[in-house]
């Protein structure tokens, strides 16, 4: 897959050229598969009350694209002449939202439409007529996105060619402005316009071409693919809170194990994580081992419908950069648990920088990290107090990761396989068996320290090293 996903790119390149029409190619409904009854009835209620209102109105984007793969839509958007303001006129459930670029949510029950006015692209020297303050940065990058503008400016200012298809429910016709057919029958991601001056308008435009990418299976056309390596440090001016959600939309839509092969090869995973980044570089066969079984197992978790927490997501993908302060800080004489606690604290912070992840999930991810220096501990009632610890099956998963790149422990993931399912005399003779393993006592810090090479350390996390 992943060689299919770059062999569009790697060619020759030539001259790119401008794909937005102002006439759209205009598709019958004999020239296509969709139907209306294959959309949501309140998203083509909703086109259908905004044209009897005398507004242009179409489904757009997203849905239009998947319907024609055979890909059920999780989302329903709906592109209109209407203002935000005459939208919410029409409608009394619904909502404005959003500053940088407005929109209305209308709300059925649990289901919400977003509706959204056509935009215009901002000039290059355009300046906002109420605060006289530019809407683009030095850098080029969009700061406001309120231009609104004709159903040909929208076509136009929109990222990919395969989001540019609009689908009127009442005719059945589709208007592909930018040849969006042409490139999903040959499985292509090519920007509208100039790739370059688009990644600068939103660096953001380089994460959705990977995401599209590994989602539907397509290439990278490669005049859109050319700009992305020397262009990808810009995603470090982008605001951290948009970034994690970003970043959830990478790894948790099903193709992350996908999704990072591509961030790797594009040089858009340093700017993203650049410990983790610099681990690839230090120990890249643990690292990339550790990194891709766990997102693996992500994708399969959402294949089953099974639930999945961001925080041991970003626990693996941060893991690989944090042995190493471990044990900086454990040869300045500092006891392993400390040492663990204040190198987490330090990379959850810096990383927090880049990706702004909310104190819901920092906390998790520290705890199964600190788990990862306690289950060795088991003498004693150590095992037992664990087993209860709300954490102990994070950690448990965790530690068997680190067991399947690779990682060295002694066994402790059997170990601790074992005595979840022995019973309570099962679980004692495991306990007394210890006593005859020094390396396994769990008896503290103090002792083991006496030891610069013993199997504790081994198989703690200083096996990452």
């Amino acid at each position: 897959m992943l060689k299919k996903l770059f062999q569009s790119f790697r060619s020759p390149l030539r001259k790119p050229q401008q794909h937005v029409r102002t006439t759209p190619e205009v598709l019958s409904s004999s020239q296509h598969s969709l139907q209306r009854n294959q959309f949501s009835r309140y998203a083509v209620n909703i086109v259908e009350r905004l044209q009897t209102a005398g507004y242009q109105a179409y489904l757009v984007g997203g849905c239009v694209r998947d319907m024609m793969l055979g890909i059920t839509p999780k989302d329903f958007d709906v592109a209109t002449s209407a203002t935000p303001e005459q939208i919410r006129a029409e409608f009394r459930n619904a909502r404005i939202i959003g500053r940088r670029f407005k929109l209305v949510h209308i709300h059925f029950g649990r289901e919400i439409i977003e509706v959204a006015t056509f935009r215009a692209n901002h000039p290059i020297d355009d300046e906002d007529e109420d605060s006289n303050q530019s809407s683009r940065n030095e850098s080029g990058r969009i700061l406001r996105d309120n231009v609104y503008g004709t159903l040909e400016d929208d076509a136009q200012r929109r990222d990919f060619t395969i989001n540019a298809l609009y689908y009127d429910p009442v005719t059945e016709r589709v208007l592909d402005y930018a040849n969006g057919v042409h490139d999903i029958r040959n499985r292509l991601i090519r920007l509208i316009g100039d790739p370059q001056q688009r990644y600068k308008e939103d660096p953001v435009r380089m994460l959705r071409a990977v995401r599209f990418a590994a989602k539907l299976d397509f290439g990278i056309e490669k005049h859109s693919a050319t700009p992305i390596r020397p262009l990808a440090p810009m995603l470090r001016d982008i605001p951290s809170a948009r970034l994690f959600e970003e970043v959830l939309k990478l790894f948790l839509s099903g193709y992350a194990e996908a999704t990072f092969e591509m961030l790797v090869d594009l040089e858009l995973f340093e700017p993203l994580f650049p410990a983790s980044s610099k681990a690839l570089e230090y120990n890249p066969t643990y690292t990339h081992t550790l990194i891709s079984e766990a997102l693996a197992n992500t994708d399969l978790r959402i294949k089953q419908n099974k639930p999945v927490t961001p925080a041991f997501l970003f626990a693996a993908l941060l893991w690989p950069a944090l042995p190493a302060r471990v044990l900086r800080l454990q040869e300045r004489g500092m006891p392993p648990i400390p040492a663990m606690q204040e190198a987490a604290h330090e990379l959850i912070t810096e990383q927090c920088q880049r990706i702004a992840i909310p104190k819901r999930f920092t906390m998790p991810i520290r705890e199964i990290w600190d788990m990862q220096e306690r289950l060795p501990r088991r003498s004693g009632k150590r095992a037992d107090l664990l087993l209860e610890n709300p954490r102990f099956r994070a950690g448990y998963d965790f530690l068997l990761l680190r067991e399947l790149a690779g990682e060295e422990t002694d066994g402790l993931g059997e170990w601790w396989t074992d005595y979840q399912d022995a019973n309570d005399s099962g679980r004692r003779d495991m306990i007394r068996d210890l006593g005859s393993k020094p390396d396994a006592t769990g008896q503290g810090p103090r002792k083991r320290r006496r030891s610069s090479s013993g199997k504790r350390k081994r198989a703690g996390v200083d096996g990452a090293e």
